[in-house]
């Protein structure tokens, strides 16, 4: 079984024996660090959105929509002002900020426009429907905040997706919302591998800790699980996956809770207030001792995998613009990749001795490898001396 998407950490999370060994008496800092050390500027993009509802008059036999109009606000962060724009969009559960360190590293190597976009449900976006993740509604939210940012004349832009936000710039791509689309690039991303580890998914989930003491507790857990291989990224990125519980309880909490309800369930009323209490008091001593808890619930998008994933090959494939494939290992590569491939309807490089979140984990390799495309392209221009 290979990995990828949401699903590929299942495999690799466990694996610690990647982990530099500290030396006796050091000790690592694991603190948070603000974007603002890595991205220029931030910014909630508002982005209006009509939805229709259906409105029947019995009396006169008529059906009217009416048009209801709301704002979303997504949030990006942005560095550079010249070159192609790289619209950059995470996995499942992580956040824009996952890609802070790749940024600087980019940015150092060839002219281009940072924008890496806090997906729906996720980072500091705020959406009314946010339990929507069908790929369907990314992709139009990708398509909708580069209207919003930059009108009817959008600059070139090259759509990168790390994990479920590959899969999502492979569907934006297909439908062809991004009008001035010069490229794309999937990251650790793969149809079959990862169809094939969706089922272990809900299990991994289950494994992790539903909450953290504080931040310094979350980002510690992160590096030391093998979840974030590196401790400089770690420490910006994890800030956007977890946040204050602020009377969210963790599911373990309400799982006790509920059993002690049902258990109570024929007692008189005294009882029920008694259950009660109970449950108010647990909530608060969670909420004293775990202060932090997940961004999202992953195990709630379970519906939405299936559509993610499926069919993304042939998608990717079919796309008719330059593609980059980047993997962690070259196990992930499916039957239609492997034709695809021998091909060469696609670049594709392996980075060994890397983890699922490839760009977290080794953010300069990955940045070499897109910046060579886009040079070998045409895209952008190399500065600071950078070498392809």
């Amino acid at each position: 079984m290979g990995k990828t998407a949401l699903t590929s950490v299942v495999l690799r999370v466990s694996s610690l024996s990647f982990l530099p060994l500290l030396s006796p008496g050091r000790k690592r800092d694991f603190s948070p660090v603000p974007w603002s050390q890595y991205f220029e500027s931030m910014e909630d993009v508002e982005v209006e959105n009509e939805t229709g509802k259906d409105i029947s008059s019995q009396r006169d036999r008529l059906v009217f929509t009416v048009i209801f109009n709301c704002s979303y606000t997504f949030r990006v962060y942005k560095s550079g002002s010249e070159g192609p724009v790289l619209l950059l969009l995470h996995g499942g559960g992580h956040s824009a900020l996952s890609w802070a360190v790749f940024t600087a590293a980019i940015i150092s190597r060839v002219q281009c426009r940072i924008v890496a976009l806090d997906l729906r449900s996720h980072g500091e976006t705020k959406v009314k429907n946010s339990e929507d993740l069908s790929a369907e509604t990314m992709a139009k939210d990708v398509g909708n905040v580069v209207e919003a940012m930059y009108g009817d004349l959008p600059p070139p832009v090259m759509l990168i997706g790390h994990s479920m936000g590959g899969a999502i710039a492979v569907h934006t791509a297909s439908a062809n919302l991004v009008p001035s689309l010069l490229g794309l690039c999937m990251i650790d991303v793969v149809e079959g591998t990862a169809m094939d580890a969706l089922n272990s998914m809900q299990n991994f989930l289950r494994g992790r800790p539903k909450t953290f003491k504080s931040l310094e507790n979350a980002i510690e857990w992160s590096v030391k699980s093998g979840q974030i291989r590196n401790l400089e990224s770690a420490r910006v990125s994890m800030v956007g996956q977890v946040k204050q519980c602020e009377g969210i309880t963790s599911p373990e909490g309400s799982k006790s809770i509920v059993e002690g309800i049902i258990e109570e369930e024929e007692e008189d009323e005294e009882g029920s207030e008694s259950v009660n209490k109970r449950k108010k008091e647990d909530d608060m001593e969670t909420k004293k001792d775990h202060p932090y808890t997940w961004r999202i619930e992953l195990a709630k998008t379970e519906k939405y995998w299936d559509g993610w994933f499926r069919g993304l090959s042939n998608l990717f494939l079919s796309c008719p613009i330059p593609k980059l494939l980047l993997l962690a290992g070259v196990d992930r590569l499916d039957k239609d990749l492997t034709i695809g491939q021998m091909q060469g309807k696609f670049q594709m490089q392996v980075l060994p001795q890397c983890g699922h979140a490839v760009h977290e984990d080794a953010p300069d390799k990955v940045a070499e490898a897109v910046a060579t495309f886009l040079i070998r392209h045409r895209f952008a221009e190399p500065i600071g001396g950078f070498q392809w």
